[in-house]
């Protein structure tokens, strides 16, 4: 365990479990055999705990548990070692079934939308979430991840933003549609959107415009996967560009958990107290693509750090 740098503390509110087939060719309308699913704690937080833990930084998943899909989630979390804390909550928890097609090269995704919380499960995920922050265990960065359920307050990720920063630490917000902006507007250090969410979100037709966007609404630093350009950063205090950084050529694979490994990376070098853009945007990159290597979300290949050593770093001028 390397306990140089702070505790990785994760949010997920709306996890799942996620469900993974992989089908050699996918015909619709067809009917399909295939081997017995991968099937594991998931959603965004629980995928990024999952892959800190794998290379042995210190990291706390918080997530919201209920029904016997929440019992699933309790028991595959013990199971792997993550050190977490569930909130128990009335509501079924959802589940996401991912169809990976091994001929073809696509991956669909299938997710549910997930149970209302009552406003007392809500008032205990926030209560939980302070306690991390005023336990013996120092944190260096929170992660807040994924969608909200039904019905969820609309300053979720804003009041996590507040509360790490009154702690004194650094917020990573990885979410979508309005709740991106919300979190931006509340000075979010650093938001990780794919390059779909962030046109969606912002309105724009221009992935720079759309990141500057974010930038001009308050966030610190905004890094995009942007497909076959790899992932960009933007930085606030960088406003005449953005670094770019790829591999000489795509990977094939299992795409589903690279951004969340991507937000993995960003973590652990602001809980080192690095916020270095480059070294970030390296190490994001990098998982990433490691990621698409392995069968399932929530864990990356050995290879990372040769695939760091092959990256193209690029900077780019904008007006």
């Amino acid at each position: 365990m390397n306990h140089e740098i702070g505790r990785v503390v994760t949010i997920t509110p709306n996890p799942a479990i996620d469900i993974s087939y992989h089908v050699a060719g996918i015909t619709a309308g067809a009917s399909h055999r295939v081997e017995s699913p991968i099937s594991r704690a998931g959603g965004k937080g629980l995928n990024v705990a999952r892959v800190v833990h794998q290379l042995g930084y210190p990291v706390l998943a918080l997530a919201t548990a209920g029904g016997a899909t929440g019992a699933e989630i309790a028991t595959d979390l013990i199971a792997s070692g993550v050190p977490h804390r569930l909130v128990p909550v009335a509501g079924e928890t959802r589940r996401s079934i991912a169809l990976v097609d091994t001929v073809g090269g696509e991956t669909s995704i299938f997710n549910e939308r997930g149970k209302p919380l009552e406003p007392a499960e809500w008032q205990a995920l926030a209560a939980v979430v302070v306690e991390s922050l005023e336990s013996g265990n120092r944190t260096g960065v929170i992660v807040a991840s994924g969608s909200l359920p039904p019905g969820a307050p609309a300053d979720f990720y804003p009041a996590i933003v507040r509360l790490a920063h009154d702690a004194g630490i650094p917020a990573v917000v990885d979410t979508s549609g309005p709740a991106i902006i919300a979190a931006a507007r509340a000075g979010a250090d650093l938001l990780k959107p794919n390059h779909h969410e962030l046109l969606e979100a912002t309105g724009e037709s221009d992935l720079e415009a759309a990141a500057k966007r974010l930038i001009g609404e308050g966030a610190k630093t905004v890094l995009v996967s942007a497909g076959a350009e790899g992932m960009l950063a933007f930085h606030h205090a960088a406003p005449g560009g953005y670094w770019s950084a790829r591999l000489p050529e795509a990977l094939s694979g299992n795409p589903t958990g690279a951004g969340d490994a991507a937000v993995a990376a960003a973590a652990v070098v602001l809980a080192a107290g690095n916020p270095d853009i480059q070294t970030m945007l390296r190490k994001a990159t990098a998982w990433s693509a490691a990621a698409v290597l392995m069968p399932a979300a929530g864990e990356i290949s050995p290879l990372y750090a040769d695939l760091e050593q092959q990256l193209i770093l690029n900077w780019k001028e904008t007006p």
